[in-house]
This record gives structure tokens, C-alpha cells and sequence, in this order.
């Protein structure tokens, strides 16, 4: 057995406070992948037997671990014993979810009623129901986690992970009041068998002595203040045995300009992190790697505070061609009204990338809306000051649920009689009710690029997935339990979204190798519905400023061969946006990304 003589802090705090059950989150991006890797890594090397779980729709986990994955099955990785890799995939759930749901009711009904209620379990709500079963099996099931003294979960992006953890109180009061019927993930008397294991998975999640969070953040603001938001709303939910871990911290700037003011910037964002998260922060840091920690090797080096003597990769004899941002703009906007969508893993920067093209159509004298269908909604936080023919709006979850129960009430429930009208009401108050109200209101948006330009910061990207593959579902749900709700902008939302004369699908990614990996994955997802992205765009890249600083120059290098990965995917030569030295928010910041130099 390979053991680690000397450990980072962190990860020698965790390692020696390890509850059974340990939970790595954090804004998308922000290194919960490599930071879970490690610490299972580490506890398997103390000769503790650890299974490692992805509940990621996006989850990378066997590539940092340099396990070839079978989804859904235990995989044992090479060279660390008593380490095994579980990667749940979703959608599998989802499908293994319906069958057991509908399988009862085959040659019982008739076929028309048993193709209702798979189409009733084809939203993504149910896709997010299943994948909790997964997950609550894990910390309930004796007899699958028994056998091993920690379960490390690297989740999904914040927000989806709050929305997984959430569920079982959303749906208390909906099975107590609500006891026949068929919901959008099932028959209630099926959802009714799962609620006490529901409640022993909340149990042991609020159980300080069984879970611990690790809140994982990068040393800006915009992770920290995720992060922040991420640690009330586990609190609220009694999870209250938290610790916060800074990743990818630079360090000593060595005197150099572009590492002093990264350092700069750093120093900045911790000295004003948010009170209520400097509460679960006890001075843990990750330094700043010169690549990405990808394989077991490299985890181990990982953990040791040494300094990364990796050698600087050569460079490719040519230079891929490459883009500017202000000609995806000129492009965009000699193409008449119509639909952008930055697409991409959370924390690549699609809401800068998104303003920053609105802004600069707007100041063509173009009439634009800027909006965003991601839960976090930064795009406010990046553009204040719009002009005035730049219209900025969020797709609200909850002002959009009430709304859209409204609706259904008024027009679907007026022709009930009081018990079905009751039934009607109570399935609204269903958390996937949500989901389809979002749906409605994404179709809306996208229905004013008729006349106006449409720029939609998209969620991250398992989300995004999930809302564009079940435009169809949603609208023959929606006819089933209306008769006549379904809108034209849903009926239309998949013909506008696919005809490539009216949207502009443009991918983002850092210039490393997860994201780019993780890019190209979504590029072919894409495909297989459809849809075609129009470029890409590679952002916060190094390799565009000039540095001597040993770990930054060795990053700057490898991101040349990223890029040049990039330009052999992208249809059209990929933008390429150098890292700012300061956080591109306002009008001068966003112009800063539009200059022809882009410094």
C-alpha cells in the first residue's frame, strides 16, 4: 500500500475527522472532483475502505481517477486498495425508475393509459427522483455501503444538489394530503413506499456524527458567494457539520506581474468572504496546481505540500486559428434577430460571455434581452448598468410556479368538479410543477427572437440538457391534463431552438482538460438531439498574457494544446478570452472582452 508521509492541512484535517459519509459541493467548476478524488485517495491510503460516488448529470470522476467507468456498478481503481468508484448515471436511473413505475400497469390497462404515465415520467423532475432513490440508497442500505467505513460523494453543482437534498420535505406534505392518483414521477401509493427511507436519508444527512459537507470554493468572489449561499441554505436544511475548503490558491507571486495581480485578486476576495462561511473556514487551502491532478498519481502528489515540479509541455509547431470575441458579434448581429445560448459547465463563464455580447449588440442600437435560466442568476451581478434598449430578465422558479398554478386553476381546474379540482391542486403542489412552469417560461423568451435579439445564459449543463430534450414531453403532459394548454411557443420551442438561421449555440470552456473533455461531451449530447453548436469560446486563457511565474507559465503551456483540441472541434475557429486581471463586471469590464486585443 502507497501511503502519503506528509499531507496538505486540509486534507490531514478531513482525513483524521472523516464521518461515514462525506459530501463535497461548490459552484461548478470549482475542483469538487479533485478535491474528492484526493481525499479518497488519502483515506484509502490510511487503509480505511472508501467508495467514491458521482451523482454529477456532468461527472468526470473516472477521468480524474484514470478508471475506465461502468455506470452504476462499483469499479475497483488500480493501484489504491480498498478504494472502489461508483459512477450513478441519472438517466439510467430515470429509466429503471420508470420501469418499476409503469411495469405494474402493463396488460392491466389499456395502452393509451400506460403511454400516459411514461409520458407523465419523461421530465426532468423525474430524472432528478430517480437519481435521489440512488443516492438515498446509500445512506440507508445497510447491505450496499456496510462493507466500507467512508462514502464520498462528489455532487452535482450547487444548486442541483440543494434542489436532490430538498425533495423529501417537498414532498412530505404531498403524500400526507394526496393519496391516489399519478404525479409527474409516478403513482402516489409508489412514492408513498420510499418516504421513510426519505426520512432515515435526511436523518443521517443532519447527523453531525455520520456527514460532513465540504464546502469547496475557488479564491474569487463570485465561488465564495456561492459557497456562502450553498452553506445557509444546508444549514437550514440541519446540515450543520461543515467545512470549507479553498481551491486553486496561487500563492507567492515570485515578482510577477500577472501572478501578482492574480495573487492580488485572491488576497481580496478571502479577506472579504462572507461572514456566515468564514464560520466554517479553518484556513484550508489548496495551492494551485500546474496542471490538473488526473490519475492516482498525480492525486498523491497532490496532497503533499511540496512544490509542483511538473516541467513545462513543449509547445505544437503551429498554432491553431482562433477568433475574436467582437467578430462572433458582428456575425451575430448581420444575421437578423434571433437566439445565442452560452452553453457549458458551471464556472466556465457563460453569464460574462452572454453580457458581454448583449451588451455589445445593444450598443449597436439593437434591441436585445439578456436573461438566464440558470438558478444562480449572476447576470444581474455582471451587468448593472445596461442601456436602455437592453432588456435584463431572470426566469424566476418560484414567481413562475405560482404564476403557471394559476393559470391551470383558473383554465383546467374551473371545469372540475370539487374532488377532482382538489386532485388538480394537490399535483400542483408537486415539486416537478416547478420544472414545467420553468419550461413554459423558456419558451416564451425564446419566442421573442422573432423581433429582437435573444441572448439566454443557460444553466449549467446537465440542466440545460434535460429542459431542451423534454420539450416535446412537456407539451404532450401538459395536453393531458389540460386538454388545450399546450402553447404555441412550447409546441415551436425544439423547430426554433434546432433551426441554425435563427440560433447561435455557442459552447464555453476553460482551457483545461476536464472542461474541454466535458465541452466536447455536451457537443455530441447536442448532436444526438439535434442541435449543432455555431463555435466556441475558450475563456480566461493564460496563454494570451505574458508570465515567467513557474506555475502559471507551465498552465500557460498546456493550454496551448487545449486550444489547439478546441479549434479541431469547433465548426467555426474558436474565441479565445485572456484572463483578466480583474473580474470582467460593468460596462468597462465587458468592453475590456470585446477590445481587439482583448486586454
Amino acid at each position: 500500500m502507497t501511503t502519503t508521509a506528509v499531507q496538505h492541512a486540509w486534507l490531514a484535517g478531513i482525513v483524521e475527522h472523516a464521518t461515514p459519509f462525506l459530501f463535497f459541493t461548490g459552484k461548478g467548476g470549482v475542483g469538487k472532483t479533485s478535491c474528492a478524488s484526493t481525499t479518497a485517495v488519502a483515506l484509502a491510503d490510511a487503509g480505511r475502505r472508501v467508495l467514491i460516488v458521482s451523482t454529477d448529470p456532468a461527472s468526470n470522476l473516472p477521468e480524474v481517477l484514470g478508471v475506465t467507468g461502468d455506470d452504476d456498478r462499483p469499479v475497483a481503481v488500480p493501484d489504491v486498495p480498498g478504494l472502489v468508484m461508483l459512477d450513478l448515471d441519472p438517466t439510467a436511473a430515470a429509466s429503471r425508475y420508470r420501469d418499476t413505475v409503469v411495469g405494474p400497469y402493463r396488460g392491466l390497462l389499456p395502452p393509451e393509459a400506460v403511454a400516459q404515465i411514461e409520458e407523465e415520467l419523461s421530465g426532468p423532475c423525474t430524472v432528478e427522483v430517480a437519481a435521489f432513490n440512488e443516492f438515498v440508497r446509500l445512506l440507508v442500505d445497510d447491505e450496499l455501503v456496510g462493507g466500507y467505513d467512508h462514502v464520498a460523494f462528489d455532487t452535482a453543482p450547487t444548486g442541483h444538489t440543494l434542489r436532490l437534498l430538498s425533495l423529501p420535505a417537498a414532498w412530505d406534505g404531498f403524500l400526507e394530503s394526496n393519496t391516489g392518483g399519478i404525479t409527474c414521477v409516478g403513482p402516489v401509493s409508489a412514492l408513498g413506499q420510499t418516504q421513510e427511507s426519505y426520512a432515515d436519508g435526511l436523518d443521517a444527512l443532519r447527523d453531525g456524527s455520520r456527514t460532513t459537507v465540504v464546502l469547496v470554493a475557488r479564491p474569487d468572489d463570485a465561488s465564495l458567494s456561492e459557497a456562502a449561499r450553498a452553506s445557509g441554505e444546508l444549514t437550514d436544511l440541519g446540515m450543520l457539520n461543515q467545512r470549507l475548503v479553498v481551491n486553486g490558491v496561487l500563492g507567492d507571486p515570485d515578482d510577477d506581474a500577472l501572478a501578482q495581480a492574480r495573487s492580488d485578486h485572491e488576497l481580496a476576495a478571502l479577506a472579504a468572504m462572507p461572514e456566515p462561511l468564514r464560520r466554517v473556514w479553518s484556513g484550508d487551502e489548496m495551492p494551485l496546481l500546474a496542471r490538473a491532478p488526473l490519475g492516482v498519481d498525480a492525486l498523491r502528489a497532490a496532497a503533499q505540500p511540496c512544490a509542483d515540479e511538473a516541467e513545462t509541455p513543449s509547445l505544437p509547431p503551429e498554432s491553431p486559428s482562433t477568433s475574436r470575441l467582437v467578430d462572433l458579434v458582428d456575425a451575430v448581429a448581420a444575421a437578423g434577430p434571433g437566439i445565442v445560448m452560452t452553453m457549458g459547465k458551471g464556472g466556465v463563464g457563460k453569464t460574462t460571455v452572454a453580457a458581454a455580447i448583449a451588451l455589445a449588440l445593444a450598443e449597436r442600437g439593437l434591441p436585445v434581452t439578456l436573461t438566464t435560466t440558470d438558478p444562480a442568476a449572476h447576470v444581474e451581478l455582471v451587468l448593472q448598468d445596461p442601456p436602455a434598449n437592453l432588456h435584463v430578465t431572470r426566469i424566476d422558479p418560484s414567481l413562475e410556479t405560482t404564476a403557471y398554478t394559476a393559470q391551470v386553476m383558473d383554465e383546467a381546474g374551473s371545469q372540475l368538479d370539487p374532488a377532482a379540482r382538489d386532485l388538480l391542486e394537490e399535483d400542483l403542489r408537486s415539486p416537478c410543477t416547478e420544472e414545467v412552469a420553468v419550461f413554459h417560461a423558456f419558451a416564451r423568451t425564446v419566442a421573442q427572437a422573432e423581433h429582437r435579439w435573444v441572448v439566454i445564459d443557460t444553466a449549467p449543463t446537465g440542466h440545460t440538457l434535460l429542459l431542451l430534450q423534454s420539450s416535446h414531453s412537456f407539451v404532450a403532459q401538459e395536453h393531458t391534463r389540460s386538454g388545450d394548454l399546450a402553447t404555441s411557443d412550447s409546441a415551436r420551442l425544439y423547430e426554433r431552438l434546432s433551426n441554425p438561421d435563427r440560433t447561435r449555440i455557442v459552447l464555453l470552456t476553460l482551457p483545461q482538460a476536464t472542461p474541454v473533455h466535458e465541452a466536447r461531451a455536451l457537443q455530441e449530447d447536442l448532436a444526438r438531439t439535434g442541435l449543432v453548436p455555431w463555435t466556441w469560446v475558450v475563456n480566461a486563457a493564460l496563454s494570451q498574457r505574458s508570465t515567467h511565474h513557474r506555475v502559471l507559465a507551465a498552465q500557460s503551456a498546456d493550454e496551448v494544446h487545449r486550444i489547439a483540441e478546441v479549434a479541431e472541434l469547433s465548426p467555426r475557429p474558436p474565441v479565445v478570452l485572456p484572463w483578466t486581471d480583474h473580474p470582467p463586471i460593468g460596462r468597462p469590464g465587458l468592453h475590456a472582452l470585446l477590445t481587439p486585443t482583448g486586454s
